[in-house]
């Protein structure tokens, strides 16, 4: 157990590879810092002061052991900085959880929301919690943009739904998005002054995730360098950053020297540089972040409140 009051404790997902891996090593570096990593696998190489705890973001019940496992570590002390970045690109319908929903909705969303809501209590006064979301949850291809709070869809695709492909991931970024939004309004977090951000690193170069098929990998990859570079001309927050830089920018995000002004919770890199944009329309409907908390409860066997 981790005892020392002094000690920054930071627990993170999505810190093995893409620029969240960029991420663990600024903060690893910083002094009198314990980082704790949920990824899947093992033996995978970590930065000093960094230790990989087992997780598998498609099972609740790994979330829920992976967040029994830092509760039982940390001991007294507690979590100063809570980092959910993991995530995959889409998904297709016939990929799903162990708990049989739509494998993004799950990954992205649903393991988050279970995690924040399991590790929330023991995050520090004045701490702070950050959620990985994207400006592709109001993307510029229409087509592709979430029209609506399609929960049953994204919660259990049929091929060609709204639950599918890259459309998955756009409607998993708008929960994550939601869900922070939802959760800087707890009593508890306005009580004990935590900071809620949800960052949107921008277009980053990187993999398309966990199980994803050769044709995801193909069309991300094609997409990456030939249709969002057209777009960067008009739209600059999609203009492409490199790893390194989305990493650096969501460290210095978790650790404090880059935050939203007042009553601004949405971080958002564009040109590689922080912006504070409101999010979409969808995005900012109570009505439809009330109704997502909800269901998202429903669906990891929690009550609607902490």
């Amino acid at each position: 157990m981790y005892q020392s009051s002094s000690q920054r404790i930071v627990v993170m997902t999505g810190a093995t590879s893409g620029f969240g891996a960029h991420t663990v090593k600024h903060i690893a570096a910083q002094p009198d810092t314990m980082v704790l990593v949920g990824a899947r696998g093992s033996g995978r190489s970590s930065p000093s002061g960094v230790q990989i705890l087992p997780l598998d973001l498609a099972s609740l019940t790994s979330v829920r052991e992976f967040a029994e496992t830092v509760i039982r570590k940390i001991g007294d002390a507690q979590i100063d900085i809570l980092i959910l970045n993991a995530g995959i690109h889409g998904s297709e319908a016939d990929q799903r959880s162990a708990d049989g929903y739509g494998l993004t909705f799950a990954v992205n969303h649903l393991a988050h929301y279970l995690l924040a809501r399991l590790l929330l209590p023991y995050i520090a006064d004045q701490g702070r919690l950050v959620i990985t979301s994207s400006n592709m949850h109001n993307p510029p291809l229409k087509r592709i943009a979430p029209r609506k709070l399609d929960l049953q869809e994204w919660a259990y695709p049929t091929k060609d739904g709204s639950g599918t492909g890259i459309r998955s991931y756009t409607a998993s970024k708008l929960c994550n998005l939601m869900t922070a939004i939802s959760l800087s309004r707890l009593e508890d977090v306005r009580v004990r002054r935590l900071s809620i951000v949800a960052f949107n690193p921008g277009l980053t170069g990187g993999s398309s995730g966990r199980d994803a098929s050769p044709l995801q990998h193909a069309l991300v990859a094609l997409m990456m360098r030939t249709i969002f570079p057209l777009i960067g001309l008009f739209r600059p927050e999609f203009v492409m950053n490199s790893p390194e830089h989305s990493g650096k920018m969501l460290a210095d995000v978790a650790l404090g020297s880059i935050a939203p002004p007042r009553d601004k919770i949405y971080v958002s890199l564009v040109k590689g540089k922080p912006t504070f944009p409101d999010p979409s329309e969808l995005a900012r409907s109570r009505f439809d972040q009330e109704r997502l908390w909800r269901e998202s409860a429903a669906m990891v066997g929690l009550t609607e409140d902490i």
